[in-house]
């Protein structure tokens, strides 16, 4: 089995990659947070510090692109391929209203015929690998047969599935019919992503679908970035680990944003998932949102880590009232 990291905006960059790397050397591939083409010669500062090589030593990198327009992704394709990059991923995935609404991300599935004209474009690019992340439709399941006549057509490196369409946002269960129905129907390697939170969560698709053997987590990891060793070793995490980890994440955003107060608004984001794998962690999570001060965050943060546990094999959304 092979394990990725799913591309969080705001999230999972370089900061977050490498200090995962340190601790838990167990992905085999690190999506990055979408690029949005522009029309100049080179990336955005942002986005050409996420994906310089030396900011990604030793990791295997896949840079995500979000559009619709085919020949801003091939300019920045070629970006990325001057940096060294060999593999990119096309967002088809993102529910998120501001992208959708500009007919991209989930919201260009709703439009098939331009999307199939777009990867006839795209795959015209040479000696780069193009692999897709994809929703099922934007509003009905069944879009996807659709879909999968399309990229039968074209050849990608990989498709990367999470079985919800876009108006299922995160809510209601992954369609585990129509992903099966997928494993039948697609020609590409398939690539499992969504809900995976628990082990669990992770033997129950292994045995409904033991062909697949590419999994791609998220919310899961950044729940309990141990997870990947339950799964692997029945390892889990200690608190001096995740501290560890914690601490790790924050400084070096502190060096980056060369401030703490900075640093900690992007941590808090973080604790949005991390939190629920801790034992009563409502209160101590009101206070780390509540921070306005640097150093009030670490008073809650360090309250959370002496006062309460991990809850063994917790993930998001299990320790819920």
């Amino acid at each position: 089995m092979k394990y990725y990291l799913a591309p969080m905006e705001g999230i999972t960059g370089h900061i977050y990659r490498n200090a995962y790397e340190k601790y838990f050397h167990n992905i085999d591939k690190y999506f990055t947070p979408f690029i949005v083409p522009n029309e100049s010669l080179s990336l955005k500062t942002k986005e050409l510090r996420d994906m310089l090589p030396e900011n990604n030593e030793g990791l295997n990198i896949v840079p995500q692109i979000l559009t619709n327009n085919a020949e801003g992704f091939v300019l920045t394709a070629n970006k990325l391929k001057q940096l060294g990059y060999e593999e990119i991923n096309l967002n088809l995935g993102c529910p998120a209203g501001t992208v959708v609404s500009k007919k991209r991300g989930s919201g260009f599935l709703a439009y098939p015929e331009e999307l199939d004209r777009f990867l006839d474009e795209i795959y015209k690019i040479n000696d780069m690998k193009i692999s897709i992340k994809t929703r099922l439709g934007k509003e009905r399941a069944d879009e996807f047969y659709k879909l999968i006549e399309i990229y039968n057509k074209y050849p990608l490196e990989e498709l990367i599935i999470h079985p919800r369409t876009r108006e299922d946002f995160y809510g209601n269960t992954p369609n585990l019919e129509i992903f099966k129905e997928s494993l039948k129907l697609s020609k590409h390697s398939i690539c499992y992503n969504g809900d995976i939170f628990t082990v669990d969560n992770y033997n129950k698709i292994v045995k409904e679908f033991p062909q697949v053997d590419k999994i791609m987590l998220g919310r899961g990891i950044l729940a309990n970035p141990g997870l990947i060793d339950e799964i692997k070793e029945n390892k889990f995490i200690t608190k001096e680990i995740l501290k560890q980890f914690h601490d790790e994440i924050f400084e070096n955003y502190t060096i980056l944003l060369k401030e703490d107060k900075n640093a900690m608004y992007r941590m808090k984001e973080l604790w949005g998932y991390m939190s629920h794998i801790f034992t009563n962690n409502k209160k101590y999570y009101k206070k780390i949102k509540k921070a306005q001060k640097a150093i009030d965050y670490k008073v809650a943060v360090n309250s959370l880590f002496a006062e309460q546990d991990i809850i063994k094999g917790a993930g998001l959304f299990s320790n819920e009232e």
